[in-house]
């Protein structure tokens, strides 16, 4: 009998989630970085045998929204509830338990099994984990409760296991040479938004959009045009850098990985604009991919 269903990450941010959708699924779907709110998107990563077929669900950290944009990263990572065959609900060693306890409660009301995993347990000891493991205990008491290190690999085989034993039976969803939902543009805006992430300080990265203006794929070469739209004109001098420095550096780096990404040679171009308060438009939110889709 084939299985398969949806599992579906959640929790706080920076506390690992991407790093383990990339683990399980066995490449990179999610862009990780050390910034809380590097995902904004639900993005799916699929993982497929003979026998069964895995649709992991990465979403954005839970937080308290400030502007459009975080509430809409706040649905997508509350429609991961309602869908999940099993939910596993990704916390670490450094957060406190009752962070956001809004969430927890949703957590509580869903009626599929829960994984709760305790990452980052390298940066801890057995008795600080024992305490943890035993205050989550009492917040989610349905949760199966398994300490981890996504980084290190450490007990990932062992979620593994167990997501395949709760898996319902079930036809594949997907073809069974997908690996993800989305398209080849999402992947090019993501790598091209983590570069920016990694260089840029402060709330640049989080006044930062990217949008592929065009995408033209020969049969070994690959001619992109990116805009990355900023919400001041003071954000585009930083993000252009002294003589275009700085926006030549991510655009190299951003490259490297496109084209180990797609493997072909890439040439990419990259341009600046202003979109005012881009995030706070409901227009612009949905012409960047933000609106929910009824689920």
């Amino acid at each position: 009998m084939h299985k398969a269903g949806f599992v579906n990450i959640v929790g706080n941010p920076n506390v690992g989630k991407s790093t383990l959708m990339n683990v399980l699924v066995g490449e990179k779907v999610s862009i990780a970085t050390f910034k809380a709110q590097t995902t904004r998107h639900r993005i799916m990563g699929i993982y497929n045998t003979d026998e069964m077929q895995i649709v992991f669900s990465d979403t954005p950290g839970v937080l308290k929204p400030i502007y459009k944009l975080q509430k809409s990263m706040l649905d997508f990572s509350e429609s991961a509830l309602v869908d999940a065959d099993v939910l596993l609900y990704v916390t670490d060693m450094v957060e406190k338990v009752d962070k956001n306890m809004d969430f927890i409660t949703k957590v509580n009301q869903v009626d599929v099994p829960i994984l709760l995993l305790i990452n980052k347990i390298d940066l801890s000891n057995q008795e600080d984990l024992t305490k943890r493991v035993e205050e989550w205990q009492s917040l989610i008491p349905r949760a199966e409760i398994i300490p981890i290190s996504a980084l290190a690999k450490f007990n990932v085989d062992y979620v593994m296991k167990r997501i395949q034993l709760l898996l319902p039976d079930s036809p594949p969803y997907f073809d069974k040479d997908q690996l993800t939902d989305k398209p080849a543009r999402f992947f090019v805006t993501e790598i091209i938004r983590e570069k920016i992430l990694l260089y840029y300080d402060k709330e640049i990265p989080y006044s930062v959009e990217v949008v592929v203006d065009s995408f033209k794929e020969e049969q070994k070469k690959i001619v992109i045009h990116a805009v990355i739209y900023v919400e001041r004109d003071s954000q585009k001098g930083i993000i252009i850098g002294r003589g275009g420095l700085t926006l030549k550096k991510v655009g190299a780096e951003a490259r490297r990985d496109l084209e180990r990404f797609f493997n072909k040679t890439i040439y990419l171009e990259t341009y600046v604009k202003v979109d005012k308060n881009w995030r706070n438009s409901d227009k612009e939110l949905q012409n960047f991919g933000y609106e929910q889709n009824e689920k």
